[in-house]
Parts: C-alpha cells; sequence; structure tokens
C-alpha cells in the first residue's frame, strides 16, 4: 500500500453529522440527541441570553443517534471499554457495496452477496487486520435523517455472512445500518456474538473471544466514493464506555 501525501489531503469523512438542533437518523425510536445551556447561578451557557461564553450539556445515545464504534462490551456483563479494545489508528480497509436479498419479508446481505462484489479472505497474513466498509444499496442521502423501527426494518446479516466475514480475519466492521443483526430479533444479537466469538445467550469473554475487534454502524458513504481499498482512521471519543460516537475517515491508497 503506497499513500500518496496528497491524498491525505483529501479526507473522505464517512460519517453522519450529528446535528443536536435538526434533524437525525434515529433507531428502535428513542429520543433524540438534545443539547441545552448550561446554567449555574446567575451564569449561563448561551451568548444570545447574555452569556459570556457558550457552553451546553448534551445529551445522547451513542447506539441511536448516529455513527457509533464499539467492542465486545455491548453485549457483556464486564463493563469492557471501547477505549481498551480499539489498538489501530490507521487500518487497511475495503469498500464494497452490496445489494440485499429479499428472505419473506425481510432485507438480507447473504454469504452470496458479499461473495458477489469480492469479499474474499485476505492473500498474505498481514490482511487480517483489515477493515471491511459495506455500503448497502439502494444508496441515497435519505440515511442521515432515517428513523429505523418497525416502520422501517433495515437489511442485516445472515449468520452464514456474518461467519463468513470473520472466517476472512476482517477485524474491524462499518456498515450504513443501525445493527449487523435485525432490528428486532428478541435481543439475541447473534451476529454481533459470531462477530466477537461470544457464545449464544453467553455474556462472558472467553480465551477466543476477539477482544480488540470493532463494529461501526449508521456510516453514510456518498455515491462517489468508489468502491475499492484505502487506508482508514477511525476516530472516537476517548469515553471509557462500550460505544462512542465516532468519525471513520478514508483515505485514497495506491
Amino acid at each position: 500500500m503506497i499513500i500518496d501525501f496528497e491524498d491525505l489531503r483529501c479526507p473522505i469523512d464517512i460519517s453522519i453529522p450529528l446535528d443536536f438542533n435538526g434533524t437525525q437518523p434515529n433507531a428502535y425510536g428513542v429520543e433524540a440527541a438534545t443539547s441545552k445551556p448550561c446554567q449555574t447561578g446567575d451564569m449561563v451557557g448561551d451568548t444570545r441570553r447574555g452569556g459570556s461564553v457558550n457552553f451546553e450539556q448534551y445529551t445522547f445515545i451513542p447506539h441511536c443517534n448516529g455513527t457509533h464504534t464499539e467492542c465486545v462490551g455491548h453485549i457483556t456483563h464486564e463493563r469492557i471499554s471501547l477505549l481498551d479494545c480499539l489498538k489501530d489508528v490507521f487500518i487497511s480497509a475495503v469498500l464494497v457495496s452490496v445489494e440485499p436479498e429479499s428472505v419473506d419479508q425481510d432485507q438480507v446481505i447473504s454469504l452470496n452477496g458479499l461473495k458477489t462484489v469480492g469479499v474474499q479472505p485476505p492473500t498474505t497474513a498481514d490482511g487480517t487486520d483489515k477493515a471491511l466498509i459495506i455500503r448497502t444499496l439502494p444508496n441515497d442521502d435519505s440515511k442521515l435523517t432515517r428513523q429505523y423501527g418497525e416502520a422501517y426494518v433495515p437489511p442485516y446479516f445472515t449468520s452464514e455472512a456474518m461467519k463468513y466475514i470473520v472466517r476472512c480475519g476482517f477485524k474491524h466492521l462499518l456498515v450504513d445500518m443501525p445493527s449487523i443483526d435485525r432490528l428486532f430479533d428478541d435481543g439475541e444479537l447473534s451476529n454481533h456474538r459470531i462477530f466477537w466469538n461470544v457464545g449464544s445467550g453467553c455474556f462472558e469473554i472467553h480465551a477466543g473471544t476477539r477482544m480488540y475487534s470493532t463494529i461501526t454502524e449508521l456510516i453514510y458513504v456518498p455515491n462517489e466514493v468508489e468502491d475499492g481499498e484505502y487506508l482508514l482512521n477511525l476516530q472516537i471519543a476517548p469515553f471509557v464506555a462500550d460505544a462512542s460516537p465516532s468519525r471513520p475517515i478514508l483515505f485514497n491508497v495506491n
């Protein structure tokens, strides 16, 4: 992989900006992310109301209010922090566009769908730390404000597809859906468990758990960004939590 200095000056942001005072994406119908000026005594954190500075309180749910990255602590009793799990700063990544298939009433990303767009095991050992970025089709900017719930159930991966992603050695997975599992799956989160290698119905880690692998959900990849190889910088807030709002940045490579 060769990085041209000029490419570093042209980052491709595939996160969804979180507008605390405007329209936002949402999953499960949770409360929207909000902000309000803080007030302490006679001091108000809004220059429009006479304050000397703006300082606000932000309320949001990372898993539901926008682009976020999560670790295995999302499904364990132990409070495992994303900050301890995401060790990679620059990550080799591959972007593919996948058209979900209709199965009964659902839209799914299947094993055959992944193979059709060229998802395959790396050819060298160096490829096992790669990230896989999935853009679902059709793709348009309605994803920036889409409300995911019973009225709009997004696509999800089949268990065979998720097992294949793990077999291919992808360490990080980024998707433009609110969850890699079916939105309403009775809390099983089977694909999350497959990806992190945590047993069905289990809430404990073990020696084989993929501790340093991450899942990033609710990204948005514009149509003008071509499928192919990129360098990924996965930026997170330094929260001691299982998930954080994130800003995945792509750079072109030669």
